[in-house]
């Protein structure tokens, strides 16, 4: 968490309304492994991380609401009993989407004025989105006694990102920044919302993300893309999810779906089982096997699930030239943002340099490298 962070809203807020408001810290996150595999009921291996959103809120007696949006220099009034989506790609949406999933709960919000600022890298795959969703939705909690339990404010947070954003997104990025725990990965259950927490100390290895600090345009419609592919399989085969089914299953309706939908479902059905084998390479502090699935959950979000980029591809097989690097993957939805590279804590800053030089000489653009530490989910600053 970042005090200078806090601090800046803290005043910013001060400034604009001259109260004193409740601070909340929630953050971005990581994912070992386990892409693309929570809105199909699969596990997911996610870390809350040290950068996300602050933000500072109160109870507003003026009659209306406001939000500020620091890091864009954009501020929206709005009427809680008017409460309609903004424009598609409208940060507000993000704001509106919580109050009105908290409405249909039938819990009442008063007027209030928020003021967040995030310090993590916009389209780097870490769910800045889910991020700020948890920190309206706790805030509120906070500000009005609601008496919401996390669980419920997540499911509330992601039916925000399904009506008001339309990203049909799964359950991880909200758990995870809602429920992280510092020094340690999840592994989640994202039928049960069961977990496990793994203390995550590599000793002589540590995981660095690089930012491609691309973002392709198709990203969100070929996201809801694959999810409908997705459940149109998961139909056929009679299951509620993919995470029901099993390779044989999916053998006996090669002939009813494309070759491509095909590849699809058999990469979230292998991903389901490699992330649960990560689970058991961490116990077993076995580093070769976990960089092993690593890599292999890369090559079938490129080759099989197609959501990958060359940008991406490329810092893989940067990764892959350099002994030091165990394993590493395009993480997140995919078509930029970041890699995920584990690799020896001694050769971090020689590998961060080389693939950073052969990212430019190749793209003619600077890639970014974040040193992250995994922290506690969403509180009060």
């Amino acid at each position: 968490m970042n005090k200078a962070l806090i601090q800046e809203v803290k005043s910013e807020f001060i400034n604009i309304f001259k109260k004193n408001p409740l601070l909340i810290f929630s953050p971005g996150r990581i994912n070992i492994i386990g892409e693309h595999t929570d809105y199909n009921g699969g596990c997911v291996f996610p870390a809350a991380v040290d950068k996300g959103i602050a933000a500072a809120i109160q109870k507003s007696d003026t009659g209306k609401s406001t939000a500020v949006a620091l890091d864009l220099n954009s501020k929206v009034e709005f009427d809680l009993n008017n409460l309609k989506p903004s424009k598609q790609g409208s940060w507000e949406n993000y704001v509106f989407g919580v109050v009105a999933e908290i409405q249909n709960r039938n819990k009442v919000v008063g007027d209030f004025n928020i003021v967040f600022k995030g310090n993590i890298p916009g389209g780097a795959g870490m769910s800045s989105s889910a991020a700020l969703e948890n920190s309206v939705v706790f805030g509120l909690n906070k500000l009005f006694d609601l008496g919401l339990t996390k669980t419920e404010m997540i499911l509330i947070s992601q039916q925000a990102e399904h009506n008001y954003v339309g990203v049909k997104c799964g359950i991880m990025d909200q758990y995870a920044s809602m429920f992280g725990i510092k020094d340690h990965a999840i592994l989640l259950d994202c039928k049960s919302l069961k977990s496990k927490p793994y203390k995550i100390d590599f000793k002589n290895h540590q995981f660095i993300l690089i930012n491609t600090n691309v973002k392709h345009s198709l990203s969100d419609s070929a996201y809801n893309d694959r999810r409908s592919a997705c459940e149109n399989i998961a139909k056929l085969l009679e299951v509620e999810t993919l995470r029901d089914a099993t390779e044989e299953d999916l053998e006996k309706i090669i002939n009813r779906v494309t070759p491509e939908n095909y590849q699809k479902a058999l990469y979230v059905i292998q991903e389901i089982i490699r992330t649960k084998k990560a689970a058991k390479a961490i116990e077993n502090n076995d580093l070769e096997k976990l960089g092993t699935l690593i890599y292999a959950s890369h090559n079938g979000l490129q080759h099989q699930y197609k959501v990958s980029c060359d940008e991406l591809d490329f810092l893989v097989d940067q990764a892959k030239k350099n002994k030091y690097v165990l394993g590493a993957r395009m993480m997140g939805g995919g078509f930029g943002g970041c890699t995920i590279n584990l690799i020896a804590r001694n050769k971090v800053k020689d590998f961060a340099a080389s693939a950073s030089k052969a990212y430019k000489n190749k793209f003619n653009k600077e890639c970014s490298v974040y040193f992250i530490e995994l922290s506690q989910g969403t509180h009060t600053v």
